[in-house]
């Protein structure tokens, strides 16, 4: 099993979600995050007055997916987060070494 996390623009969250629904993804977690990678934030101007936003707005999604559909998670998320900017996001992979159900006590590929 394996743990996709995805850092992405925040308005791109519906279309990701749409995309992982449509190849079968049934739960997702989402966690509103701030960050910056190499496009160091940006200025902007509020009331005349001209400030540096460092830290950026962004999603986190993490699913957890079984071994045999990570790769069709991580296209689904790359191309329905892909705006061809600078910020477009990351995926991380990661391996999970054991899924627990709470409420059945289910275990591995079945807790999914």
């Amino acid at each position: 099993m394996k743990m996709v996390c995805a850092v992405i623009k925040p308005f791109k969250l519906d279309d990701v979600r749409e995309a992982l629904s449509g190849v079968g993804v049934q739960g997702i977690t989402v966690t509103e995050v701030k960050g910056f990678g190499r496009q160091k934030g940006h200025t902007e101007l509020y009331r005349g007055a001209e400030y540096v936003v460092d830290f950026l707005p962004k999603v986190k999604i993490e699913v957890a997916v079984d071994d045999a559909d990570v790769d069709r998670v991580i296209e689904a998320i790359s191309s329905s987060a892909n705006t061809g900017k600078i910020g477009d996001g990351k995926i991380f992979v990661y391996g999970l070494e054991q899924v627990i159900r709470i409420r059945t006590g289910e275990t591995g590929a079945d807790a999914l």
